[in-house]
């Protein structure tokens, strides 16, 4: 017992650490040297088991991730040329997400940290997100590190953050109703485009105009950073069927129709993002989460930042979508802090950032509630 107190316990100068995400459609595994170093990324996504569905379908995915859990762990490992011998960390999504998908890779990562004895730790999947900003690194700029306004923009989460210098992140503006990411999978699915929505309504905006439908922009007359899309999304349905519906569309008028809801989107993430900084003075603003490989918001981030003053810092494109070095990375951080958890670790749908509900203290009280946030590099 106190031979596996001690390997537990104890981590490195510069742990390597096995990241394993697997929250939504995608199962990825990574290992990372010192909490920054990317020594493998696998990532085995599900485009073809639930593009006959035009979204992701919950029992399929956990399915999926039961079957290659294993061999995109094995690969992850190969590509980095190492054993499991010389990992000396698990870290894995805990929340939030499908609990069915998370609860394929929760487990697998329990059992493997169990049977080799090391440190286990659970992760938040979008401070992951945040994390991977800091993690990816321009050349001949210092890496990203708080304080700075985090915006996550994904398929489940569109929302505004306040990252002080301590890590910790505080919300200031989220979508009402649909995210900025699930606004482009309905939007593709109305225009016949496939699934995923993001890259399938971005590809045909390549060919529109994106002046030449009138669309709405969300919440422009309001105040505050929050956002919604649920009226963009039905302002394209009537202008489809307007027209005829899908069927009667010709190809020009679906580019020009993906171009303007692209550009109505974009314009309202930028819009937010420059009165946040504005309002918290801050000089960096990471941009994440899957829609942030759209390039058409990178061009205009990028292009207000020059304007106002601040620079808009974007992840690789490959660690925008779910992937396990954000989790690895923002686990890393955990573990070097003396964070632990305990193979009694759930899975949870629905958790606000900077909580994290399945750490709870030795008194019994959560540890990241509103009386003890826990930070977002935790």
């Amino acid at each position: 017992m106190a031979e596996s107190r001690t390997r537990i316990d104890a981590l490195p100068e510069s742990p390597v650490v096995l990241g394993i995400e697997s929250s939504c459609d995608e199962m990825a595994a990574a290992v990372l040297r010192d909490g920054r170093e990317i020594l493998a990324s696998a990532v085995q996504g599900q485009e073809r088991v639930h593009a006959p569905y035009g979204g992701v379908v919950p029992e399929l995915a956990s399915r999926d991730h039961v079957r290659v859990v294993s061999d995109v762990t094995e690969a992850a490992l190969r590509e980095a040329g190492l054993d499991l011998d010389a990992i000396d960390g698990v870290a894995v999504t805990a929340g939030p997400g499908l609990v069915g998908s998370l609860l394929v890779g929760l487990s697998f990562a329990k059992a493997l940290a169990f049977s080799r004895r090391l440190p286990f730790v659970g992760v938040h999947h979008l401070v992951g997100h945040l994390v991977a900003a800091e993690v990816s690194q321009t050349p001949g700029r210092p890496p990203l590190e708080p304080p700075y306004v985090g915006l996550v923009v994904s398929g489940g989460h569109t929302a505004l953050y306040r990252v002080g210098s301590e890590g910790r992140p505080e919300l200031l503006g989220e979508t009402r109703d649909d995210a900025a990411g699930e606004a482009f999978d309905k939007v593709a699915k109305l225009l016949g485009l496939g699934f995923p929505g993001g890259p399938a309504v971005s590809r045909c905006a390549e060919g529109g105009d994106p002046r030449a439908i009138d669309l709405p922009r969300p919440m422009s007359r309001s105040q505050g950073l929050d956002f919604s899309y649920s009226g963009l999304k039905t302002a394209v349905a009537l202008e489809i069927e307007r027209r005829g519906g899908a069927e009667g569309l010709d190809e020009g008028t679906r580019a020009d129709l993906a171009a303007s809801f692209e550009a109505a989107v974009s314009e309202s993430l930028v819009a937010r993002a420059v009165r946040a900084m504005r309002a918290e003075s801050s000089r960096r603003l990471a941009v994440v989460g899957g829609v942030a490989a759209n390039r058409r918001l990178r061009r205009d981030m990028a292009e207000a930042g020059a304007r106002e003053g601040f620079e808009a810092i974007f992840p690789a494109m490959d660690l925008c979508t779910d992937n396990a070095v954000m989790i690895a990375a923002a686990g890393t951080r955990l573990l070097r802090r003396g964070v632990r958890d305990d193979f009694s670790l759930e899975a949870f749908s629905r958790v606000p950032i900077g909580e994290a509900p399945w750490r709870r203290s030795r008194d019994g009280g959560e540890v990241g509630s509103a009386a003890a946030p826990v930070r977002v590099d935790a």
